[in-house]
Formats: C-alpha cells, sequence, structure tokens
C-alpha cells in the first residue's frame, strides 16, 4: 500500500531542499537587492493581503505594490518583511507573480511570529524574505504574491 503521507513530506522536502540550495547557490555572490514591505490581511479559506515596498537596486529606492492570494488560510494578519533577492538581472524582473514555498506558509499565528521564505518569479528571480506577523491566523497550504514596480 502507498503511503500517501510520506509521499507528499518526500516530495515537501525536496522542493524546500531544491529552494534552499538555489538561495545558497545565489547567495555565494551575495544578494543583487534588498526589500522592505509591509503587509496586512484578511482571510476566511480563501482571502487575500495588500501592502506596499521598497526595493533597493544598484543604490536607488524603487517603490513597489504587493498583493498576494492565500488559500486553505484563516484569520487576521499584518506582518512587515525584510528580503535579499538574487537572480536580479534588470529591474523589469522584479515584476510578477511570486510561488511562495510551502514549508514557509504553514502553521499558527499568535499574537506575533516571525517566519522565513522563499519565493520565485517567472524570471528566475529568487527573494529570500524574513517577515515578522502579528495578529491571529492558521495557515493550512502556500499562496502567491504579485509584486510590481510603481
Amino acid at each position: 500500500m502507498i503511503n500517501v503521507k510520506k509521499i507528499a513530506v518526500l516530495v515537501l522536502t525536496i522542493a524546500v531542499t531544491t529552494g534552499f540550495t538555489q538561495a545558497a547557490r545565489h547567495h555565494s555572490g551575495g544578494p543583487d537587492a534588498t526589500l522592505r514591505m509591509s503587509t496586512g490581511g484578511f482571510s476566511l479559506g480563501i482571502g487575500g493581503s495588500s501592502g506596499s515596498g521598497t526595493l533597493t537596486y544598484k543604490g536607488k529606492n524603487y517603490p513597489f505594490r504587493v498583493s498576494g492570494l492565500a488559500i486553505g488560510r484563516v484569520g487576521a494578519t499584518s506582518s512587515s518583511a525584510v528580503g535579499d533577492v538574487f537572480n536580479l538581472r534588470h529591474l523589469q524582473d522584479f515584476n510578477g507573480n511570486y510561488s511562495v514555498g510551502g514549508a514557509g506558509t504553514r502553521g499558527v499565528t499568535l499574537g506575533a511570529g516571525r517566519t522565513g521564505t522563499i519565493m520565485s518569479n517567472q524570471a528566475g528571480v529568487i527573494i529570500r524574505l524574513s517577515s515578522t506577523q502579528r495578529g491571529v491566523a492558521v495557515n493550512a497550504t502556500g499562496g502567491s504574491l504579485t509584486m510590481q514596480l510603481q
């Protein structure tokens, strides 16, 4: 009999390891940019969040908007985050839809919690994000974020 739970854990482990390996490979040369952002949102099974941030690239600051979709999330939170951006060859490559890795998005936030997430977009840009969440929420699955320079 196939143990679906063990297969799911194995697939998740491989996906997370691959993401960390890619980020570590790019980390050896240092990040191409850094970012700061803040978001807030509300979800009842399916919900969203929105916010804004600043990308610092080649010594200049660029404002951006962020919006997200969460599935399997219940609660209301606000968060602030800082991150390192890798594989950013051209400024316009920053724009896009970022897939959020599952291991960094599951869990429970009660009051204030700190999470780490690695995400990437269609142009191959990788963001290693460290965020602090405030509020009450339960995350059962991943989601995605759209970031657009203003």
